[in-house]
């Protein structure tokens, strides 16, 4: 019919979906999600990590395992996996401590005030004059 409007195809929903701020703003976060996940990761087993083996002499909870029957249990590998955890929620928590420090530093500083309007100015001097006026 020539009165009803046309309906939009699902390639036009889905360009719509896709184009809205936000869904736009979780794929950047997921980008750079990955990208500092890398980094952290790197922080863990590149730095900690081999300081961990220093101070407990080099023990590898990786290879702690026992066995029942054929089941091999490496409960190793949890405590690791924990460990693990544990340093990258400390490094985390240490470089989101550091980046709102960060920002409070800069939200601490007020904005200078706008200058004032010609409508506010012409309406000072209005004021000043009736003010004048009525001593």
């Amino acid at each position: 019919m020539a009165g009803e409007p046309k309906k939009s195809s699902m390639l036009d929903e889905l360009k719509a979906f896709i184009f809205r701020g936000n869904v736009i703003d979780l794929a950047v976060a997921v980008v750079i999600g990955a990208a500092f996940t890398a980094i952290v990761n790197s922080v863990v087993n590149d730095l900690i990590n081999p300081l961990i083996g220093l101070i407990l002499g080099g023990l590898d909870f990786a290879g702690l395992s026992f066995s029942v029957g054929n089941a091999t249990f490496t409960y190793g590998n949890l405590i690791m996996a924990i460990i693990n955890f544990l340093i990258v929620a400390l490094v985390l928590f240490f470089v989101i401590k550091a980046m709102n420090r960060l920002m409070r530093k800069e939200a601490a500083a007020p904005a200078a005030p706008p200058a004032p309007t010609k409508d506010q100015l012409l309406l000072t001097e209005i004021r000043d004059l009736l003010a004048k006026s009525k001593s």
